[in-house]
């Protein structure tokens, strides 16, 4: 019997059940500290308390689950400000948390029922109050950011956490599409991507709220960018700078002659043998979504990323997922861009807070042009 040595790599089947150990893993803690470290508990409210409307659903389903309550306004402790919400902006993440797939997420979110009834992570408002060890922020500065239970008149958060300044020339609903689906463009290129200048990179769902983001993101960086949408989309991603763009419904770029450095898959749609004949042989393939509302299951949409993991020992080409980290830092490097007015946001539809589950609805159809927004100032004025 032979034995390893410690100059012995491990064997490849090892490796490869060490990184699913380890995906799986960082999936149920993502979903887990999310739910519980940043979640907003709803309190209830005593006689004379101050009060806000706020989303809430106690189980899990369809978005008619939701319900607009009163529930206790937050108040800040020393070092967080309380935010008067004036926009907030729908993710794919809402939906799956709504229905509390794919199943595995429900071992950190609540297996029968959610451990937090509140939704919502996109926000941009005014700061109302702050907290004695605040120093970064004070009373009516307006400020965009990430905080759980967004879907609400107001939210409390952390000063040093994710909430920046709102560039002057945004709009309260521009500044709510950034947060989630800017940064998850700006990182999926920039860190997992390794985007560099003249590459040739292909956006895939160049049309939708991550999309729109990085086809003008990934034009600050140089590259020459083809946007991949419908039909009725493509002066659309024209005009945020793509340098060619393809009809998914007349041509199936995997099947062209031309090949990419780096792809940002945001759709799903493809099989991973597509992705490989598309990339260059040292190409890198970054998958951020793929599934709808109906892709449930054990693991949903894992199932890619966990074929990729399965073949990465075996390819040069370098094909994973990639989980974007909401941090105060990019947020400011968006904010920058924005301000230059080299990267803009697109709103397909804005609701009223009141008509959230329409607007979660609209966002599960898949054909959403940019980011669905939700304004207060609607319901401020009804």
């Amino acid at each position: 019997m032979t034995q390893r040595t410690a100059e012995t790599p491990p064997r490849p089947k090892r490796k490869i059940l060490r990184r699913l150990f380890y995906l799986i893993i960082l999936v149920i803690g993502v979903f887990a500290i999310y739910a519980w470290a940043t979640g907003a508990r709803q309190e209830p409210i005593e006689t004379g308390e101050p009060h806000m409307k706020a989303v809430v659903y106690t189980d899990y389903g369809s978005p008619d689950v939701l319900e607009i309550r009163d529930v206790k306004k937050p108040v800040p402790n020393d070092d967080q400000v309380l935010i008067k919400v004036r926009a907030a902006s729908i993710n794919p993440l809402d939906w799956h948390f709504i229905e509390g797939t794919p199943y595995i997420m429900r071992m950190g979110i609540g297996l029968r029922k959610p451990k937090d009834p509140r939704l919502g992570v996109d926000m941009a408002g005014q700061v109302e109050a702050v907290g004695k060890n605040v120093t970064l922020f004070k009373p009516g500065d307006e400020v965009f950011g990430g905080r759980n239970g967004a879907f609400a008149e107001y939210v409390c958060a952390r000063a040093d956490r994710a909430i920046v300044l709102k560039p002057a020339n945004l709009t309260f609903e521009q500044a709510a599409c950034v947060p989630i689906a800017a940064i998850t463009a700006l990182q999926g290129l920039r860190d997992k991507g390794k985007i560099q200048p003249g590459q040739k990179v292909l956006i895939n769902g160049a049309s939708g709220g991550v999309g729109t983001f990085a086809v003008q993101i990934a034009k600050t960086f140089g590259a020459d960018v083809t946007g991949v949408c419908s039909t009725r989309n493509l002066d659309l991603v024209r005009s945020l700078g793509a340098d060619h763009v393809i009809d998914y419904t007349k041509e199936d770029f995997t099947k062209g002659e031309q090949r990419y450095d780096l792809i940002l898959d945001n759709v799903g749609n493809q099989p991973l043998s597509g992705f490989r004949r598309a990339l260059q042989p040292k190409g890198i393939c970054v998958m951020i979504g793929g599934g709808g509302p109906n892709d449930g299951g054990l693991i949903g949409p894992m199932a890619r990323p966990v074929k990729a993991l399965l073949m990465s020992p075996f390819v040069s080409q370098k094909m994973g997922m990639f989980m974007a980290d909401l941090n105060k830092q990019d947020l400011t490097i968006l904010g920058d861009l924005m301000q230059s007015g080299k990267v803009t946001p697109v709103i397909d539809r804005t609701y009223p807070l009141s008509q959230i589950a329409e607007a979660i609805r609209y966002l599960e159809q898949g054909h959403a042009r940019g980011k669905v927004v939700i304004s207060m100032q609607h319901d401020d004025k009804s």
